[in-house]
């Protein structure tokens, strides 16, 4: 009778851990950012992105968890009268290019078939670590973009397009491949949320500038540089962003809140039927933030002095120089994924004690 009873509790207790490494929360964060117009007068779709880029780096995401695409570079256009800096406002008071900007890809790089790769994983052998977005099972994962769209396509270069199905299909791919948790896919675009009609993988929600049949409208002319310097939407994001710090508990429930039609001049629309969280619960920084592990190693630490060929800025007058460069490399190597990794966590305490409960029970009762 009693090696019944413990097979019992050894069973449950390993479905406890099962479901426990299910149904716990994520443990790392990703951020892919495209911009696909390219061209000055698109000024304002360069904008938008880095936008949102300085948001999550501010936020907490690094660069090595970051996949910026941006097709063209208005910083360094020669008609650029702040050469170096982008302004997502008339009046060049915020400076969203920034000093350490990292854009993994560039110009006609930035393609339909590089954005579906990057998804979905399915990169050359060659490709960079930097130009490949390492996710896992545990990964939530931030997808941005903005450009010139229709109903159910968004433009790339003027010289192709991706489409609702297409982008549908690349998500599907990520969770049959366990390469996300939860997705936040936000577009700014005209007839934007027709992009998110055909979504049908779970653990996915979306946000949108415009309902089909609107234009996503610009915000801002700046008189000096000659176009409109972003859209109304990411402007309102921003804003909204910009009063969320790392321990912020502001959630994506009142980020939706926020959107005024009259002000951003485009019904803002979403699509939630597919995410199983309350989105009232959901931190923003759950996806413009970041989760860091941390993780012992009894490893001998690495030489720093054997990379001194490798390490920038090198600057032998510096007393800092090989301090920064440990911390560097140190967190690097912190926010490195590798798919493969599994991430176990304990089981729940609650839930594991109140099924031990109900299985007991569920025992006596039927030997009475």
């Amino acid at each position: 009778m009693s090696s019944r009873v413990l097979t019992y509790f050894l069973t449950l207790f390993a479905t406890s851990c099962v479901l426990g490494v299910r149904g716990s929360a994520h443990t790392n964060n990703w951020a892919v950012i495209v911009d696909t117009s390219r061209y000055w007068f698109n000024y304002r779709h360069i904008a938008n992105a880095l936008s949102i880029y300085r948001s999550v780096k501010r936020l907490g995401i690094p660069d090595s968890h970051i996949i910026l695409m941006l097709a063209d570079d208005m910083a360094c256009n020669p008609r650029n009268p702040h050469p170096g800096t982008v302004y997502p406002s008339a009046g060049a008071r915020l400076n969203v290019y920034g000093d350490d900007i990292e854009v993994d890809y560039r110009g006609y790089e930035v393609t339909v078939e590089n954005f579906i790769r990057v998804l979905t994983g399915r990169v050359s052998k060659d490709t960079p670590r930097s130009k490949r977005l390492l996710s896992d099972e545990r990964s939530n994962i931030l997808v941005y973009m903005t450009g010139h769209g229709g109903d159910g396509f968004l433009k790339f270069q003027d010289q192709e397009e991706i489409t609702s199905p297409e982008l549908a299909d690349a998500f599907g791919q990520m969770w049959q491949r366990k390469r996300y948790n939860e997705i936040f896919f936000m577009i700014d675009t005209c007839q934007a949320i027709s992009l998110a009609y055909l979504f049908y993988s779970p653990n996915i929600f979306a946000a949108a500038s415009s309902s089909v049949g609107e234009d996503s409208l610009s915000h801002d002319p700046d008189s000096e540089i000659g176009v409109f310097v972003v859209d109304r939407w990411t402007y309102y994001t921003l804003q909204f962003l910009e009063k969320v710090t790392p321990t912020s508990k502001a959630t994506v429930g009142e980020l939706f809140r926020s959107y005024d039609a009259r002000l951003v001049r485009s019904t803002p629309r979403f699509r939630t039927d597919l995410f199983k969280r309350d989105l009232n619960k959901v931190l923003i920084t759950d996806f413009f933030g970041s989760v860091r592990n941390i993780q012992l190693s009894s490893e001998a630490p690495v030489n720093v002095s054997a990379k001194s060929n490798a390490r920038p800025n090198d600057n032998a007058d510096s007393p800092l120089s090989d301090l920064e460069w440990t911390l560097s490399e140190s967190l690097d190597n912190t926010f490195a994924t590798d798919e493969k990794r599994q991430n176990w966590t304990t089981p729940p305490l609650i839930p594991f004690l109140a099924s031990c409960v109900i299985v007991l029970l569920t025992f006596l009762f039927s030997n009475r």
